[in-house]
């Protein structure tokens, strides 16, 4: 019996299709080493039957191309607010309303303090700030970063904007020093945004 009850009270990261299948999930990613954990996360969500856009920041295809991006989300991934080749608009507008949920992940520090700031120097910025839909952040910073004051103060800005925070992990970080920074693996986000969905 107590066997039984300590199941039931594991939490269940797997994905379940009823609950993502035909949502609209936006994954914006930004300039982080962890960016390559955002491609195992929109597979997820892409195997479970929604549908996925990704908007990557500038500085994010240091990290990850948006080919890579492309190809597992099956859509052209916007970097700049307009294609230079044949001055297409990428529209943050339409892509806000689009949206049932947004999740930031990876998630600088850089792009919290702006989110926090209200500044929208680029498209992810302007898509997060025209969601209507729920948006969450996943950060993913070095040990000291994630603690200092500022980034405490802009997470709880957002926190109290009603952004959801998932939390980053601890442990080996890529700086070589150990401590709280590793964003959120991508099944315990995927966890957090089926009890939003």
């Amino acid at each position: 019996m107590a066997t039984a009850t300590a199941k039931q009270q594991e939490p269940d990261l797997a994905l379940q299709p009823e609950q993502v299948k035909g949502k609209h999930i936006i994954v914006g990613v930004t300039g982080s080493i962890a960016a390559y954990k955002a491609a195992v996360l929109v597979r997820a969500f892409v195997k479970a039957g929604a549908e996925v856009r990704v908007v990557m920041t500038p500085i994010a295809k240091e990290f990850i191309t948006p080919l890579t991006m492309a190809t597992l989300s099956k859509h052209p991934v916007p970097v700049e607010f307009f294609n230079p080749e044949n001055g297409e608009w990428n529209s943050h507008v339409n892509l806000g309303v689009w949206a049932d949920a947004l999740v930031v992940a990876p998630a600088t520090a850089n792009t919290l303090a702006k989110m926090a700031a209200g500044i929208a120097d680029n498209l992810l910025l302007t898509t997060c700030l025209s969601a209507r839909c729920p948006v969450f952040v996943a950060p993913a910073m070095d040990v000291d970063m994630w603690g200092h004051a500022a980034t405490r103060a802009n997470l709880e800005t957002l926190r109290l904007r009603g952004v959801g925070v998932i939390a980053p992990g601890e442990g080996e970080l890529a700086s070589g020093l150990e401590g709280t920074g590793r964003m959120a693996e991508p099944e315990e986000i995927v966890a957090r945004l089926e009890k939003s969905l």
